[in-house]
């Protein structure tokens, strides 16, 4: 009986074999993908108000009045950028983008005032690539400050003094 078991079982194998093919491993191609991506140097800009308050008898007497500003800016990360002030709505005769010469008015009035990158007033902040203040991006939100000042003793009548300045961000 050994003899038929083993010839069914070998009957049944090859049967097996001709209805169900034996899966063979499939063939392989591979292809390298590239993949890329653009990143542009890119900013944005937001100016906070400056408010020099009240000009007072002391400072008409001679007595500096001084504010300050916050710019808050963000930039790609490496990215340079140059911040430039314009010189104001009301600027005085005379007054470029290089050395403005802004002023707040009230009505016919106008009472002087500079924007300085540095808080002893001492380099002006203009309106040009070589009198504006330059920042590297960090990816993040940054800030500059703005250091104003209105000169003593200038005798202006009372009133709400004004001015708007545009700040640009040129990357």
């Amino acid at each position: 009986m050994k003899a038929s078991t083993l010839r069914s079982s070998l009957l049944l194998i090859a049967i097996s074999s001709s209805a169900f093919p034996a899966l063979t491993e499939a063939a392989t191609a591979t292809s390298n993908m590239s993949v890329s991506a653009t990143v542009s140097n890119n900013c944005t800009i937001s100016a906070g108000a400056l408010s020099f308050g009240s000009y007072g008898l002391a400072n008409a007497n001679g007595t500096n009045l001084d504010a300050t500003a916050t710019i808050t800016l963000q930039c790609t990360s490496g990215a340079s950028a140059t911040i430039t002030l314009g010189q104001g709505l009301h600027a005085d005769t005379g007054s470029t983008d290089a050395a403005p010469l802004r002023r707040l008015q009230a009505g016919s009035d106008y009472l002087s005032y500079a924007l300085d990158q540095i808080s002893d007033h001492s380099v002006a902040w203009g309106n040009t690539g070589g009198t504006g203040v330059g920042v590297t991006g960090t990816g993040a939100s940054d800030t500059v400050t703005v250091y104003g000042r209105v000169a003593g003793s200038q005798n202006v009548p009372a009133g709400s003094y004004s001015d708007t300045v545009v700040a640009t961000i040129t990357f």
